[in-house]
């Protein structure tokens, strides 16, 4: 695109939006932008290291899935039912 382009794509945007909401919304895009990357940044990470073993002998996933800080939803906190072991279990 020529310069004469992008002056009348500016001109437009800040007829639409605002001088005061552009530096906003760039910002915006900024942030998103950089969490994008570092999140693909993890997925490579992960594919280039599935079976890593972190502390505890728990692979990457599994950490993430056991989390103690992270409930189920629907439950409340000191209600949740504890799943059946093997002493429960009844054939």
């Amino acid at each position: 695109m020529s310069p004469t382009h992008w002056l009348i794509v500016l001109v437009v945007l800040v007829l639409l939006f605002g001088a005061k909401k552009l530096p906003e919304m760039a910002r915006s895009v900024g942030r998103s932008s950089r969490i994008l990357k570092s999140e693909m940044r993890g997925l490579r990470d992960d594919d280039e290291h599935p079976g890593e073993i972190g502390p505890g002998g728990a692979t990457r996933a599994d950490t993430e899935v056991r989390d103690p800080g992270t409930r189920q939803p629907g439950t409340q906190e000191g209600t949740a039912r504890p799943e059946p072991g093997p002493e429960t279990h009844r054939a």
